[in-house]
């Protein structure tokens, strides 16, 4: 074989670098190691309470993750690192000198680094945030399409693959089989899936073998499938006289089996491994060959722990499609606890830390002490720390959103959901700008929420042009146009994929420096269902909007399977969002205008808008003329509430949310026919009222401007709160004058019928807020 200039033929060249990258493995599972030994063995605890850590999770990533990194990533690719791996990537980042050594003694302390993989917290680079399985791993193919949209309509998104790092028990959770069967995700060739093949989960070795299965399951999807079952020593054991016989009793044993044989000692190992039966003497014979210490690398030598075979996996991906490789390895490879069904949380004790140190070559005094200056493996990690450098995007402040459309105030009959759809379509001609950073994602609910006409307008995202066989159709009137400037991204029916393409889209303004405005609309039952992902989108730095209708038991005929009652309180719970739920057409235009300028920028909020398709008389806001009039209701309407109904003396308040405004209308004009003064306050966002009020009592730095206009000390009365949804979202309201309150609301599971039967089964009907009224004036 011919010399390299290096004076190395490339078998020569090869073995080299695949000692420095085993070199570089060790190094990196001992400073994750000792990441979590720290925390837990060395840092002081006063309280006692349990720090935690996952010593073999690390463990088992510890090969794949020095292969991707010291070898294979580019500066354009993005990885979602599985949660209980967040020591190894650390440790990654702290050889390639993005992470100073004083933050390895913080792992999970106050401040420090955190417990599992976090964007907005950890001080090293880290792609996505992890730690909710399910949602961490589907991250990067929402991140591919966000990518994909963003280099589409405005550029400087550029390529790269998305790789997700998962553990095999990961594979159980139901977000992961709703997003690979999505049809938007067979076609994003740069996504690779590496499943941590370890066949244990938290409580046990996992029974059976479900490989085959869950490979099935991918490529029935349209995803490439690349098993990595063995590494070279195992496969050049294979080749050997009975080699055959070797490898069919290994693919033939079951999980926990091969886990026990790990814990075996070699003279176990030789009376185990060969079985029974006609092939246990050729096995024996053949194993017989090896010494004990080749013995026992062989049977551990599986495909995830062979840098080698790893760097052919990765060699043979298809970018045409989704790939994922299935990586078997070993949870505790390399440590005293390898193999054991419950190493999930155990912890190396002093004496085996010290043991492992030795074995590595590292000083368990200086436990963070890198590699030697010049030396192959600081070279290599310098080369890696170059290769994987970012440009910084340079931040690009979203487009004004205006404040007012300044539409006359709607007459007539209408409702809030109709109004979202107006407004994205006045947008486009009032606010071209605005409107063109705008992107709505549905799951299979365009249609029903009033997102037609913006979808004639703009288009069906699709990352590539698709005819619309219906166009030539006089009686479509839905134009479904898919093609690459589309700003409306249509997925299947799971609510989680939609939340998960709604933090990616909100977080493009931090990953390239293109803030867009993304709306996510689902009907409102189903909010919970999509929340925890949508949470956790937000704290990994999405921003976005997402809108939750039809809501409530208004939506009468459809019975409790289908009438929400606890989404009203969801802002006051939920960290990094504002929630709104206006009454008319006028008030949802402000708040959504409100929540879009809010978005893409550091200092930037998710919102939740719950809205109606409840038809109400426009005329009721009596929104005023005098512009500074209008101006100052819309002020109020954006900051939380506003006085709907005004008497010089009132003797009760009512206050009520959103769809129920007619009927505490109503009740307080029978109120006045008995001679009882009632002031209507319209409660757009409770979200905004208890904050206020907590800055009120020193609790916050929000304003507080909004109660003393709505609710001053010198008009305080007793107190009826209403509203569509559980009644606890407005009992907070007494406190801010400390007044009498009765509280209405939904407390229990819908019935089908008409408005007035459900609203009066409910006790939310204008009877019921009269005798609330008159019982607090008595």
């Amino acid at each position: 074989m011919s010399k390299t200039v290096t004076g190395l033929t490339e078998t020569e060249r090869e073995s080299k670098e695949s000692e420095v990258l085993r070199r570089i493995e060790e190094r990196v599972l001992w400073l994750s190691t000792a990441m979590i030994h720290h925390a837990n063995r060395v840092r002081p605890n006063p309280s006692g309470l349990k720090v935690g850590g996952h010593q073999a999770s690390s463990a088992s990533m510890a090969s794949i993750m020095t292969a991707l990194w010291f070898r294979q990533l580019c500066p354009q690719d993005r990885v979602s690192v599985k949660p209980h791996a967040s020591p190894v990537l650390h440790a990654i980042n702290y050889l390639l000198g993005e992470l100073d050594e004083s933050h390895l003694t913080t792992l999970r302390a106050f401040g420090g680094l955190q417990s599992y993989p976090s964007r907005s917290k950890d001080p090293d680079p880290v792609d996505y945030s992890t730690g909710s399985v399910g949602i961490g791993a589907t991250a990067p193919l929402w991140g591919a399409l966000a990518r994909r949209y963003v280099e589409g309509h405005f550029g400087g998104a550029g390529t790269g693959r998305q790789y997700s790092l998962l553990g095999d028990a990961e594979l159980d959770e139901g977000a992961i089989w709703e997003a690979i069967q999505d049809p938007t995700v067979s076609g994003l060739g740069e996504a690779v899936w590496i499943v941590d093949l370890n066949r244990q989960s938290l409580d046990r070795v996992i029974p059976g073998i479900a490989a085959d299965r869950l490979q099935g399951m991918f490529a029935a999807a349209g995803w490439q499938v690349i098993s990595l079952k063995y590494g070279h020593l195992l496969q050049e054991l294979f080749t050997r006289p009975s080699g055959e016989a070797l490898h069919a009793r290994i693919d033939a044993m079951g999980n926990a089996e091969y886990q026990r044989l790990l814990r075996c000692s070699a003279d176990e190992l030789r009376e185990r491994l060969p079985g029974t039966g006609s092939t246990s003497g050729p096995i024996a014979d053949l194993i017989a060959s090896l010494d004990d210490p080749s013995l026992l690398a062989a049977l551990r030598n599986l495909g995830g722990h062979d840098i080698g075979a790893l760097m052919e996996a990765f060699d043979t991906v298809d970018d045409t499609r989704p790939t994922v490789i299935f990586a078997y390895t070993i949870k505790g490879h390399g440590l005293p606890t390898e193999g054991h069904p419950q190493n999930h949380s155990s912890l190396l004790t002093d004496d085996q830390m010290h043991e492992l140190a030795q074995r590595l070559g590292t000083d368990p005094d200086h436990p963070w002490t890198t590699f030697a200056a010049a030396s192959p493996e600081a070279d290599r990690c310098a080369e890696a720390a170059r290769r994987l450098h970012r440009s910084e995007h340079e931040p690009r402040h979203p487009p004004a959103v205006p404040a007012d459309l300044a539409r006359p105030a709607p007459t007539g009959t209408g409702n809030t959901q109709q109004a979202l759809g107006r407004v994205l379509l006045d947008l486009t001609r009032k606010a071209p700008d605005a409107a063109s950073r705008i992107v709505t994602v549905s799951p299979d609910v365009s249609s029903t929420t009033n997102l037609g006409g913006w979808l004639n307008k703009v288009g069906v995202w699709s990352s590539t042009e698709r005819p619309d066989w219906f166009a030539d159709d006089a009686e479509t009137i839905l134009h479904w146009r898919e093609q690459p400037t589309g700003q409306h991204v249509e997925l299947g029916i799971a609510e989680t994929n939609l939340v998960g393409v709604l933090g990616e889209l909100g977080a493009t303004w931090s990953r390239w420096g293109q803030p867009l405005l993304p709306i996510g609309v689902v009907y409102d039952p189903f909010v919970n269902r999509a929340l925890e992902p949508w949470s956790f989108g937000i704290y990994a730095g999405g921003q976005s909007i997402l809108v939750g209708t039809p809501s409530g038991v208004t939506l009468a005929p459809e019975g409790g399977a289908h009438q929400s009652i606890t989404t009203p309180s969801l802002g006051i719970e939920q960290p990094g969002c504002v929630t709104y739920e206006p009454a008319f057409a006028i008030d949802t235009e402000w708040c959504l205008l409100a929540a879009l300028g809010n978005l893409g920028r550091p200092d930037g909020a998710s919102a939740y808008l719950r809205l109606s398709t409840r038809p109400v008389d426009q005329s009721l806001a009596a929104v005023p003329r005098d512009p500074a009039a209008r101006e100052r209701r819309r002020r109020q309407v954006t900051a939380g509430a506003y006085r709907l109904r005004r008497h010089d003396q009132p003797v009760v308040t009512l206050a009520a949310i959103g769809a129920l405004i007619p009927e505490t209308l109503a009740a307080a004009e029978r109120l006045a026919t008995l001679g009882h003064a009632a002031d209507v306050v319209c409660v757009t966002s409770p979200d905004l009222l208890f904050r206020a009020l907590q800055a009120r009592r020193g609790l916050s730095q929000d304003p507080t401007w909004i109660l003393d206009q709505v609710f001053p000390a010198d008009r305080a009365t007793p107190l009826v709160t209403v509203l569509d949804g559980h009644p606890h979202t407005l009992a907070f309201l007494s406190a801010i004058q400390n007044t009498p309150v009765t509280t209405l609301g939904v407390t229990r599971f819908g019935q089908c019928g008409t408005i007035d039967d459900v609203y009066r089964h409910h006790g939310i009907d204008v009877d019921s807020i009269v005798a609330a009224g008159l019982d607090l004036i008595d």
